[in-house]
């Protein structure tokens, strides 16, 4: 079975999702292949696998139909677990559309790929870039079912309606039968919007919302900026038991023969469901009252408290960078702001848990950063906002206004 987890708008723990849901998938015994299809390469990041030791990606993979240098998928793939392979990224992968225009057959890469491994897995997770372009359709392409993971606020939704308006648009290149499916993620019950929006997705996606829900966990995140799944970081986690919870539903559904009877294809689905999507965004205007007030109160409410843990952020007329490493010696952040001396700008070790924190006061402008975390560098693995390098490494970028 291939799925892909797919989604337009950042921040939804979409890469988050593709990880762990492989690494339960492959810890209840399923032979579990991730692929990552988005060129920041951020699924190597989470499971600690070097940049620097990655000779060939799948970009390699997908290109050598095409190239005289033939590579085939198993000379890719790292073993991250019992069970559980990477099929990794690399930048190189933002040049497969452009490289590949005017081709033939071009959207049918990943799906050939991947067919010939048929034997050898029996989950394919994808995760994709946020953006849509051939890399995405590849992916669509491949799949069986499809993912998008929402967050309970009322943003996301818009970003869910423009998701399936999207995927209506791909159907009519694609012809396999697929499943979409919804999975409500970074749900916090104590927010009053959350229960609502939730409600509401239940209301009006019994067939495709997971009864599985993935609560707000500070354990995921502290998972991925140590390159461990939550599986080995804290099997103990209530994030641990949710996405062991997804994976039993995922593996039941590919079980139940009712299942492959009720698949309908991508063009009879993704009319209803993109229809529904927009009846939800617009009555969940009316949902919380005249508000953008108080939808706006509620969002802010839940990003303060992740906020309060790790990233960087501007308060008080000063920028903050704050990171979770609790088995750190000691940590810096270097950047344009400090001419990258990697030991003028030291993080202060805040409490207990590991929390390290550094302020200063900088000019409004565009800053590039990593930090260096006992010796290595590396960077902010909690903002989505990079840039390659010359070292093809990732620097991580810091509006200030």
């Amino acid at each position: 079975m291939r799925i892909a987890v797919i989604n337009q708008k950042g921040g939804c723990g979409k890469t988050t999702i593709a990880i762990n849901l492989a690494a339960c998938l492959a810890m209840q015994g399923r032979r579990t292949l991730l692929v990552d299809m988005d060129p920041q390469a951020h699924c190597a990041v989470g499971l600690a696998v070097p940049e620097e030791q990655v000779e060939n990606s799948i970009y390699d993979v997908l290109i050598s139909p095409f190239s005289e240098r033939k590579i085939p998928l198993r000379d890719i793939v790292w073993q991250i677990s019992q069970n559980l392979e990477l099929a990794p990224s690399s930048i190189e992968l933002a040049a497969f559309e452009p490289q590949l225009a005017g081709r033939e057959h071009r959207e049918e890469c990943l799906y050939n790929v991947l067919a010939q491994a048929e034997e050898i897995y029996d989950f394919v997770i994808i995760d994709c870039s946020p953006s849509v372009g051939l890399l995405t359709f590849n992916a669509l392409r491949a799949a069986d079912e499809v993912i998008i993971p929402v967050e309970t606020g009322y943003f996301s939704l818009c970003g869910l309606a423009r998701q399936l308006e999207t995927l209506a648009v791909l159907r009519e290149q694609c012809r396999q039968k697929i499943r979409v499916r919804i999975l409500a993620s970074m749900y916090d019950v104590r927010t009053k919007l959350a229960r609502e929006v939730l409600g509401e997705l239940k209301k009006k996606y019994s067939a495709e919302l997971f009864k599985t829900i993935v609560n707000f966990n500070t354990k995921l995140k502290e998972a991925s900026s140590f390159g461990q799944p939550i599986t080995e970081y804290d099997p103990s986690s209530k994030g641990m038991r949710d996405f062991i919870e997804l994976a039993k539903e995922i593996v039941q559904s590919r079980e139940d023969e009712s299942f492959t009877q009720r698949i309908t294809t991508v063009e009879s689905q993704l009319s209803q469901i993109s229809k529904t999507a927009n009846q939800l965004l617009a009555e969940s205007r009316n949902l919380v009252g005249s508000p953008p007030a108080i939808t706006r109160k509620e969002e802010i409410t839940l990003q303060e408290k992740i906020d309060n843990f790790y990233g960087v952020r501007q308060q008080q007329g000063k920028v903050q960078f704050a990171g979770l490493y609790p088995k750190a010696s000691e940590v810096y952040v270097a950047g344009d702001f400090n001419g990258w001396d990697p030991r003028q700008t030291a993080l202060t070790n805040t409490d207990a848990n590991g929390r390290w924190l550094a302020e200063m006061g900088l000019p409004n402008g565009r800053y590039r950063y990593r930090y260096i975390v006992d010796g290595r560098w590396q960077q902010d693995p909690y903002n989505e906002h990079t840039e390659i390098n010359e070292f093809g490494e990732f620097n991580s970028v810091v509006e200030v206004k």
